[in-house]
């Protein structure tokens, strides 16, 4: 009988295993309100869905560059300078496959087995799991109020300290998940600086850009050429299956990043590239789609507090409550059990984002419509008392 590698025994993600029962109940004809999973309700712009209309209709889907189409790659280009204000060369894009696979890149590229990369707790699972299976030490660095829940030197420094690892990697995710915190750009440049000083790679993550609430939103590209920048369409963009995100990056990393995309992935899809190239032109839709998220945020703020699920984290940014569930138990994975199987609401256990402190909290994502919003919480106001 064939071994099983043990990379391969990183922990589930529970979130996709609360969405796969969440699924198989709706399908049995349940009423389930899924508050698991960062996906939009709303679907993928129109300008994008015409756009992949028309080019399925012609039938021309195939291999593109490794790296993405030269279309899509100027268009990234303009929307930074129209966003930012920034001039980046569109040889410095890369799209991906997701931003799974600028991941899977990134990790793959910048470090070798051994190497170690700090991560906020908590944070996004998917992170920890990927650095692991790919022979990476984490160093999972706790955010807190004293860090205003974002990582900083000094908490980079004490966590080094303590474990006695030197770090070759910082990944940072702002807006983040599950924490919704948004950092500034004050404290995205002292973790440049601090990043440089020390020879340590900065990997910036800013897929929930544009959903910035409250807080100042700014891209690490702002502060450094140094950065990777690894974003993705599936959130303001609303198109999570289209599989299709992008990296920036200095220019000497372009090429191997290159050589590796080339051989894991071959190119990215063309169909999700020429519906991307649309999107970034669909701005004044999109918006009334955060507009949405922003009075879902609204209506959490104002009731959670009130059925004892105070937020555990800012909600600055992203469409996540991460709600402290201890007044009622320690068992977050169980509570969300008992409540997708009891009420038909899918939530996401703690554990996910926290290993050591995630039992005592819950996330909620606020990504649905409003009325399925408010709905899940009066279920579950009900279901505490």
């Amino acid at each position: 009988m064939f071994s099983i590698s043990k990379r391969s025994e990183v922990e589930p993600f529970h979130a996709m295993d609360v969405l796969a029962e969440a699924t198989k109940r709706r399908a049995a004809g349940h009423p389930v309100i899924s508050m698991a999973v960062g996906q939009p309700s709303h679907s993928a712009p129109e300008a994008a869905l015409k756009s992949a209309r028309e080019a399925l209709a012609e039938g021309r889907i195939g291999y593109t560059d490794a790296l993405g189409t030269a279309g899509l790659k100027s268009a990234l280009s303009r929307h930074y300078r129209d966003r930012h204000g920034l001039e980046i060369d569109p040889a410095r894009i890369a799209v991906t496959t997701g931003s799974s696979a600028g991941f899977n890149l990134a990790f793959l590229t910048l470090f070798d087995a051994g190497d170690a990369v700090a991560i906020a707790r908590p944070g996004y699972p998917a992170y920890r799991n990927i650095l692991g299976a790919l022979g990476l030490n984490v160093l999972e660095v706790p955010v807190t109020a004293e860090t205003h829940f974002t990582l900083t030197p000094e908490s980079l420094e004490a966590a080094q300290k303590e474990s006695g690892i030197r770090l070759k990697g910082v990944l940072l995710a702002s807006p983040a998940n599950p924490t919704g915190t948004v950092t500034g750009r004050d404290g995205l440049k002292a973790l440049a600086e601090y990043c440089a000083a020390h020879s340590i790679a900065f990997i910036s993550d800013e897929i929930y850009h544009g959903l910035t609430f409250a807080g100042e939103e700014a891209s690490a590209l702002e502060l450094t050429d140094e950065a990777i920048v690894i974003n993705s369409f599936s959130k303001y963009y609303c198109m999570t299956g289209w599989r299709i995100g992008w990296m920036v990056l200095p220019e000497r990393l372009v090429r191997p990043i290159e050589r590796v995309a080339q051989s894991l992935y071959i190119s990215p899809p063309e169909l999700s590239q020429i519906a991307a190239t649309a999107a970034l032109g669909a701005s004044e839709e999109l918006d009334r789609v955060r507009a949405s998220y922003a009075a879902n945020r609204e209506l959490l703020l104002d009731r959670l507090p009130r059925i004892g699920l105070a937020p555990a984290s800012p909600m600055d940014g992203a469409f996540y409550a991460y709600v402290d569930v201890s007044r009622f138990t320690n068992d977050s994975m169980g509570l969300a059990k008992r409540m997708l199987a009891e009420i038909n609401v899918a939530a996401t256990p703690g554990l996910d984002f926290d290993p050591l402190e995630g039992h005592r909290t819950l996330r909620l994502s606020y990504a649905g419509s409003h009325g399925e919003i408010a709905e899940a919480v009066e279920r579950i106001a009900v279901w505490l008392k």
